[in-house]
């Protein structure tokens, strides 16, 4: 088995998200750092807070990056001696905690720093949109036309688009009569990863860079998301996580790349299952699974040691 683990974006935080992880010890010290983070033991945050609260996206970054360093914590002597990672937008700054470039106390204050300048520099009324079944030609004839941006490019002929809320549902309606199979809106309220947060990114690189950077753990091989290359300079990486809250995620690219780099299994940390569920349709013959496909932490154990035996 080679594996790749795959660390999930916004959107589909859920009251049991921590349910396999929140009483792993391994994973102790990721939930205090979220609490401080959060002003709330996310354990109990996202059970009690309504959606709007857990979709918010402070709580949203800070929730998301606590699962995959959670998950991570609880399952790494799992994974093997040599692994790849990649992370879905602020997936990605999780990706970065997993490969043990930085701690995790500095990731989830990231990711509250990181929604906070995002927020502070999003236009009322941004969000997010997906259109699935038409090609990329159609895709930025319909943005141009509606003042809009790929944010995210999916494996598929699935895109994620930011822009106004008015503009993207324009779009979403306009790209269904062009013969898409889907289009709608998504649960987040930035237009994350376009141009109108170009502000955002350079507030974020000075916030990458007054953490504290560590060795990276041995055998792994960090994806960056905007290009689909390997993070083999920190500094230049930093540069590219900073750049991505701004710029297209080229995610088709960073399944590809962890296939050309021989990966045979695929373990999304969650929440949620759909970079599991793309990564199967783009490479049926590969395995893909998500934690949440499993009960418990020692079901993951199981089906990681049976994969590590074909």
């Amino acid at each position: 088995m080679t594996l790749a683990i795959l660390c999930s974006g916004q959107g589909t935080q859920h009251e049991a998200m921590f349910a396999l992880t929140a009483e792993a010890p391994e994973a102790a010290g990721v939930f205090a750092a979220a609490q401080e983070a959060l002003g709330s033991d996310p354990r109990r945050f996202i059970r009690e807070a309504d959606e709007q609260a857990t979709h918010a996206n402070v709580a949203g970054q800070i929730l998301c990056v606590t699962q995959a360093l959670a998950a991570f914590a609880a399952l790494k002597d799992t994974f093997g001696a040599r692994i790849s990672i990649a992370g879905y937008s602020i997936g990605e700054l999780a990706a970065w905690g997993c490969a043990g470039l930085y701690s995790s106390a500095a990731v989830v204050d990231l990711a509250r720093q990181r929604a906070l300048t995002m927020d502070a520099n999003s236009r009322p009324g941004d969000g997010l949109a997906f259109v699935r079944g038409l090609p990329r030609d159609k895709i930025d004839g319909l943005c141009a036309r509606r003042a809009c941006d790929v944010a995210i490019v999916n494996p598929g002929e699935m895109f994620v688009i930011g822009g106004g809320r008015k503009e993207l549902d324009g779009l979403c309606a306009e790209a269904l009569n062009l013969g898409a199979a889907k289009a709608g809106p998504l649960k987040v309220n930035v237009a994350s990863h376009t141009p109108r947060l170009a502000e955002a990114s350079q507030r974020f690189a000075k916030a990458l860079a007054a953490h504290e950077t560590l060795t990276r753990r041995p055998g792994v091989r960090l994806f960056s998301g905007i290009d689909a290359r390997p993070v083999i300079n920190v500094g230049e990486g930093q540069a590219k996580l900073a750049a991505q809250i701004s710029h297209t995620i080229d995610w088709a690219g960073c399944l590809e790349a962890c296939v050309e780099a021989g990966v045979d299994t695929f373990l999304e940390l969650g929440p949620g299952r759909a970079l599991a569920a793309m990564a199967d349709e783009a490479y049926p013959n590969l395995r893909a699974r998500s934690t949440e496909d499993f009960r418990s932490l020692e079901g993951i154990r199981a089906w990681l040691a049976k994969a590590s035996r074909s």
